[in-house]
């Protein structure tokens, strides 16, 4: 991933996450076992080092452990968020105080270690699907409150983000057809409702119903479990429709986006990919992510 392509977290997000998960760990009391058994004058150097193969995500909020808990901590990263590493790799460097860099060791590897496990999943999936013009894409099955950093992972292994919340793009699914009174009525609302930057997508579950659909022309319709098969025969309709819709009535129309939803994993995303839909989203990239293993390494105490 080129530099100028890389996400960016906002400074002041990084600073209350971190925050809140140095007041959890430190407690009332701060960690007690460090007071104990290291003096307040001692020093340390020490490398956090990746343990196994993968992609890193998550070292501006490691970065934030250390300096929220003594800003005289120096912290150097050695690789930048998005770097494959090795097994054994040193990812950063941090010095100073020993006792502030014990103290904020754990926060700064949880954020670490579960950001680059999300974004290290996130890679194998878009491998999976490289040949293809469709991209993975996370969902709103996120963390409580490690959403933005999720999405931020997401798109460090090369994969797309869906909505951020219920805010700022409209989903309709079964439930709000069911109770607006159908496709045509659900979507033609929506069109009414919304701003004209907000995106209108609409999930379906069978090809009849997704007929329906392109008639009300939402901006992407969601292909919820169909199979490999029916995934095929929905591209082809979809494609058929833009072209008679373009022949007959105006040639800027745009062809409907096709999400596939649904029983989609490290095992079954490819075939997926391979139907020519154009995103496929999935939980298991946030919520099924294992994480990479790094450890700290005091080195020069």
């Amino acid at each position: 991933m080129t530099k100028s392509l890389r996400p960016q977290l906002s400074p002041l997000m990084i600073e209350d996450l971190v925050r809140n998960a140095l007041l959890e760990d430190l407690g009332r009391a701060g960690d007690i076992t460090t007071y104990a058994t290291i003096g307040s004058e001692k020093t340390a150097t020490a490398e956090l080092n990746s343990r196994e193969q993968g992609v890193v995500a998550g070292l501006p909020l490691a970065e934030a452990a250390f300096r929220l808990v003594d800003p005289s901590v120096r912290f150097e990263a050695l690789v930048r968020d998005g770097d494959a590493v090795s097994p054994g790799q040193a990812i950063a460097r941090v010095s100073g105080n020993a006792r502030s860099v014990l103290s904020a060791e754990r926060v700064a590897l949880n954020f670490l270690m579960h950001l680059s496990g999300v974004t290290s999943y996130t890679a194998r999936f878009a491998a999976e699907i490289a040949h293809t013009n469709a991209r993975v894409t996370c969902t709103r099955k996120t963390l409580p409150g490690l959403r933005a950093v999720e999405k931020y992972a997401v798109r460090l292994g090369g994969g797309s983000n869906h909505r951020f919340g219920l805010d700022d793009a409209i989903l309709i699914k079964d439930n709000h057809i069911a109770v607006s009174g159908g496709v045509a009525s659900a979507v033609h609302a929506a069109r009414a409702y919304a701003g004209h930057l907000v995106k209108i997508e609409l999930e379906v579950d069978g090809l009849d119903q997704m007929r329906e659909a392109l008639t009300a022309r939402p901006d992407v319709i969601l292909l919820d479990n169909m199979g490999p098969d029916q995934l095929r025969e929905a591209v082809a309709i979809n494609r058929q429709h833009h072209e008679l819709t373009v022949e007959g009535y105006a040639s800027d129309v745009r062809r409907v986006v096709l999400e596939a939803s649904g029983n989609v994993n490290i095992q079954t995303i490819r075939a997926i990919g391979e139907t020519g839909v154009d995103y496929i989203s999935t939980s298991k990239i946030t919520m099924a992510a294992p994480t990479l293993d790094i450890g700290l390494d005091v080195v020069i105490g």
